[in-house]
């Protein structure tokens, strides 16, 4: 998967998260770092079979988000 993923602790949830920016709401958690990983990458590809399936656009990958 070309998308950015930001992957982190959280407390709250007591499990890894893992996001992708680029496409809205995408996200997923797992026990472990890699769980989150993989569990993010089945939703990613869901989000996008998804978005096309309604005719809705879908973002080209950016690679590496940059912050100010």
């Amino acid at each position: 998967m070309k998308y950015e993923i930001i992957l982190y602790w959280s407390e709250e949830d007591g499990a890894y998260i893992a996001e992708v920016p680029e496409l809205a709401g995408c996200m997923a958690d797992g026990q472990t770092a890699k769980e989150a990983l993989h569990n993010v990458e089945l939703t990613a590809q869901e989000w996008i079979d998804t978005a096309r399936e309604l005719g809705r656009p879908v973002p080209e990958p950016k690679g590496r988000l940059r912050y100010a």
